[in-house]
């Protein structure tokens, strides 16, 4: 007879495996922000960390194998007025990446295969304005493509068409603080969490709620993830007694949840991560030196507890890798990027299901969601609604997700009056000019030298008119977009307007030389006359 002690799961013996010291990343100032945003980002290509500065925000952004010292040196994103609160990689571009800040802004940044290397980059792709209060999360839709949504201190959630920089809705059925957002498998409900303790079910194409329920009792932040295509939802958060619990629900009936369970009495916020492919729910606590994992069944009791990580240091946040990005001949099924709260440093964690043969494993790898979108955001905005792109992990290294970005030349302000029960905001976007592929001006890096057989007025006019023709070319290539060439154009483009700056200074310095010697011609020749 068989021991009904032990479940049968081929995810029994799970466990999680840290990383050697030379594979982590050391000597990194990690942010001390209290905010429960994501301090980390990742993805197949580069990790983000939110960096603590003073007088504004940053974060670094390193490729994945550049492990070990993190040099001082090194190109941070500085563009930020205000500390950043949460960072998003675009799903479907593994060169972009969303962040929101205390500036009350939302910006797109375009990262050059290798990373920064030592220079800082301060102008953002594009500049989403739309927010009165600090924006602190965001969230990419699953399926449509540059459609992106932004939660903030105002009780908004403002979804944003990124390619157009505009904003297509305003959602506004919130009436405190927002805690987290979730998207269901396809990408046509939104789950939310708020400081009301309310679970909130939101059309996020027409911005109604079509489900709410009263969630835990506790004061401090919830967090909810929806379970793929299961149509439920997982939720941690606290009890009226300060006991972390987690909770699962049923979207088609919300009165009860479907099974609640406490953990601890620790006061570390609870952040769930769902792995669709395995159908494994990941519990990291902010604070928490431990990550538990549960298995979800079909039926009750639900969710099954597996195991859990543990380590000797605690953990500030943590960054999940996409599917895409684990190691199958390790049969690694899950990836974790922990920072740590007590020295600089992020340590890949990898969970792994032992198995004798390191081959590919069909059962733990099924088609996964691929970086290509099955809709665009024209025909999201029109109500339409399509399931995600599946695609073999087994292609994942021959999956190309560089694409080129075709934003507008020049630099708009769209006033868009939002009628809601708040009040109107001003939605602003800014953008600066595309690049191009063109190496404009390159050979005239000594500028000055081959130039100093002109008048000041022709070389400033020269200056000018080199200025003048490569907005031209961007103006006629706008559509055309070279991460390769995107620091060389900005050093030539601030190589001409310090040339055309200190080419004003010197041209005035001579007019006042000529003001003078006529001056002193003058009183010759006055002085002459009288003699």
């Amino acid at each position: 007879m068989t021991f009904r002690g032990v479940r049968n799961s081929k995810f029994r013996h799970l466990y999680g495996s840290p990383s050697r010291k030379e594979k982590c990343y050391e000597c990194i100032r990690i942010s001390t922000n209290a905010h429960d945003g994501n301090l980390c980002a990742v993805n197949p290509k580069f990790i983000a960390i939110i960096t603590e500065s003073t007088g504004g925000g940053s974060f670094l952004i390193l490729p994945l194998e550049k492990t070990g010292r993190v040099p001082h040196a090194v190109g941070r994103v500085t563009g930020h007025q205000g500390p950043v609160l949460d960072l998003k990689w675009n799903p479907f571009n593994d060169n972009v990446i969303a962040s929101c800040s205390d500036d009350l802004t939302v910006k797109l940044w375009l990262i050059p295969d290798g990373g920064l290397k030592e220079e800082n980059q301060e102008d953002a792709l594009v500049t989403l304005r739309g927010h009165k209060r600090r924006a602190g999360h965001l969230e990419w839709h699953p399926t449509a493509e540059d459609i992106l949504l932004s939660a903030g201190f105002d009780y908004l959630i403002l979804v944003w068409n990124t390619a157009e920089g505009t904003l297509v809705k305003s959602i506004s059925c919130h009436s405190d603080y927002i805690f987290s957002m979730s998207f269901n498998w396809d990408g046509t409900l939104l789950a939310t969490t708020c400081r009301d303790k309310k679970l909130r079910i939101i059309n996020p194409q027409k911005g109604t709620v079509i489900e709410e329920t009263i969630l835990q009792q506790g004061f401090k932040a919830s967090k909810v993830v929806y379970l793929g295509d299961t149509k439920m939802l997982f939720t941690t958060g606290f009890s009226k007694y300060c006991d972390r619990q987690w909770a699962i629900w049923s979207e088609k009936d919300m009165r009860q949840p479907l099974r609640i369970e406490i953990i601890d009495s620790s006061a570390g916020i609870l952040f769930p991560y769902y792995d669709h492919d395995t159908k494994i729910i990941y519990l990291a606590g902010k604070g928490d030196g431990n990550i538990r994992f549960y298995e979800l069944v079909g039926n009750a009791p639900w969710c099954y507890y597996l195991n859990q990580y543990l380590s000797g240091w605690p953990q500030r946040s943590v960054g999940v890798m996409p599917k895409r990005g684990v190691c199958i001949t390790r049969c690694e099924v899950f990836r974790f990027y922990r920072l740590s709260a007590m020295k600089g440093m992020c340590e890949p964690v990898s969970m792994i299901v032992p198995r004798k043969r390191l081959e590919f494993q069909e059962d733990l790898y099924p088609p996964t969601p691929a970086p290509s979108s099955s809709l665009t955001a024209k025909e999201w905005m029109e109500g339409q609604n399509r399931p995600p792109v599946l695609f073999s992990i087994q292609d994942a290294e021959s999956v190309v997700i560089n694409k080129q970005m075709s934003y507008l030349p020049e630099i708009r302000s769209l006033n868009i009056s939002t009628s809601d029960e708040t009040d109107s905001k001003e939605i602003q976007c800014d953008r600066p000019h595309p690049y191009i592929k063109e190496n404009v001006g390159k050979g005239d890096q000594n500028g000055v030298d081959q130039m100093n057989g002109l008048d000041l007025s022709d070389r400033l006019s020269r200056t000018t008119r080199k200025q003048k023709n490569i907005r031209n070319v961007s103006t006629e290539e706008h559509d055309v977009c070279d991460p390769q060439t995107t620091v060389e154009m900005r050093k030539i483009i601030a190589q001409q307007s310090e040339e055309i700056r200190r080419l004003h200074q010197l041209l005035r310095a001579e007019e006042r030389k000529v003001q003078k010697m006529e001056k002193q011609l003058a009183s010759l020749i006055g002085n002459g006359a009288n003699s």
